[in-house]
């Protein structure tokens, strides 16, 4: 039997969403690819007060320091990519 493809690409570093500056963007829209389930209760506070319910919901939220900080928290678990100013 062989070695399995996927175990060389695992783990935040390779899951990890990469969080736009305020410079690039005012607003950012935010979702969850990743299950909460089985990570620490403080991911899943956070994971709630950015406004993600549940799996696959998506949100746009302001691009503060405050909100950067939560989004880097639970990186592994989001995808995050900048709002277009209309």
């Amino acid at each position: 039997m062989g070695r399995n493809p996927v175990v060389g690409r695992q783990g935040p570093k390779f899951h990890a969403a990469t969080i736009p500056d305020e410079s690039v963007a005012k607003r950012l829209r935010v979702k969850q690819i990743r299950s909460g389930i089985g990570h620490a209760e403080t991911m899943l506070r956070t994971l709630r007060s950015i406004g993600l319910r549940s799996h696959q919901s998506s949100t746009e939220v302001d691009n503060t320091a405050t909100m950067r900080g939560m989004l880097f928290k639970v990186r592994h678990l989001i995808q995050v990519t900048p709002v277009g100013e209309n």
